[in-house]
């Protein structure tokens, strides 16, 4: 059995995760057409539970693997580029798994620029700074329509049927799932199997944050897209969710902006607001290419059973998807402040 006791270091420790997280998705789905295993064999999961129990995450593959923990430089000393990058491991389907995860990497490494703005933003609520906060609120901006370009090379990196009818498969969970309504069960573990979602983009802790920072109450939103939302939290690693629960716990950027009654300031803050929006009507199209369309054209297939359409609509974290994300924009939107 492998054992865990040698790892010493956060990175290899993260590293061997990433290859038991890869294990387990292949051991779960590979045989395809509904033959799926609803057993994970002991020698993988005792140490991939233990592993998990160590660095605070659910034991099955998540965006933190798959995405932040899943890549390389072909050159060391070359630039973070999609030319000069690969990932570590993939999954069948050519080159699928290559796009899909270091677009969404390269997505989070522009928006994750603007958090750098935090502390200033900070600073410049506590001494009323009204130049400063503008200032931070116009980068944290350009960050995300930066972020929003990249996003958009995901249609030269990522083919629809590859995504759809390969690697999607390879990341969707057990929870939600009619393939494993009991979920899976984790053998010398547990004698109970074990429901927990698959990879989402809603586990990152990027977007989360600017909701956090500008004030956009989830919450306000359909019940169930704000749980999914805070669920999704229980997905991130631990010093993520530290570093959410900590903007929560400051001062509002929103409130500010309010009153000052600043018609410059209110227009910096909608900015970004629109910002998050463009993403997540964005979002919404990929979701429509990638998955509803090909879903619809299977669908069609006379040969296709009717347990695969359960599925359809659905994203790898077991959610309604479309419903979800017009949700989450649709509290975005309703974010943007009036201007007298």
């Amino acid at each position: 059995m492998f054992s865990i006791d040698d790892l010493s270091g956060h990175k290899l420790q993260r590293l061997a995760r990433l290859v038991l997280g890869y294990i387990t998705m292949a051991y779960v789905w590979d045989q395809g057409d509904g033959d799926v295993r609803k057993v994970l064999p002991r020698n993988i999961a005792i140490p991939y539970c233990k592993l998990s129990e160590k660095l605070g995450l659910p034991p099955i593959l998540v965006y933190a693997d798959c995405v932040l923990a899943n890549w390389k430089k072909t050159d060391p000393n070359g630039p973070l580029s999609y030319e000069n990058m690969d990932i570590l491991f993939s999954f069948p389907g050519e080159d699928c798994s290559k796009g899909f995860f270091l677009i969404s990497l390269l997505v989070e490494i522009e928006a994750a620029k603007a958090i750098k703005d935090i502390p200033s933003i900070f600073k410049a609520l506590e001494h009323q700074d009204q130049d400063a906060l503008h200032k931070a609120l116009l980068n944290i901006t350009s960050c995300l329509q930066k972020a929003l370009k990249v996003f958009k090379q995901i249609h030269d990196c990522v083919q629809p049927d590859q995504f759809f009818s390969v690697l999607r498969i390879y990341l969707s969970g057990w929870k939600g799932n009619p393939q494993l309504p009991e979920g899976l069960l984790y053998e010398g573990v547990s004698d109970i199997p074990k429901k927990f979602a698959g990879g989402s983009a809603a586990q990152s802790s990027t977007f989360q944050c600017f909701d956090v920072l500008l004030g956009i109450n989830q919450n306000a939103g359909e019940a169930s897209a704000a749980a999914f939302l805070q669920e999704m939290r229980t997905y991130m690693p631990p010093a993520h969710q530290k570093f959410l629960h900590s903007l929560e716990s400051g001062p509002s950027v929103r409130e500010f902006v309010l009153s000052k009654n600043d018609g410059s300031l209110t227009t910096a803050y909608n900015d970004c607001v629109e910002a998050m929006v463009s993403l997540r009507s964005y979002h919404l199209q990929i979701v429509s290419k990638y998955i509803l369309i090909p879903a619809s054209r299977q669908s069609k297939k006379p040969e296709t059973s009717e347990e695969p359409s359960e599925m359809e609509s659905k994203g790898t974290g077991g959610t309604d998807l479309m419903k979800f994300l017009r949700n989450v924009r649709g509290t975005t939107e309703k974010a943007l402040l009036k201007k007298d």
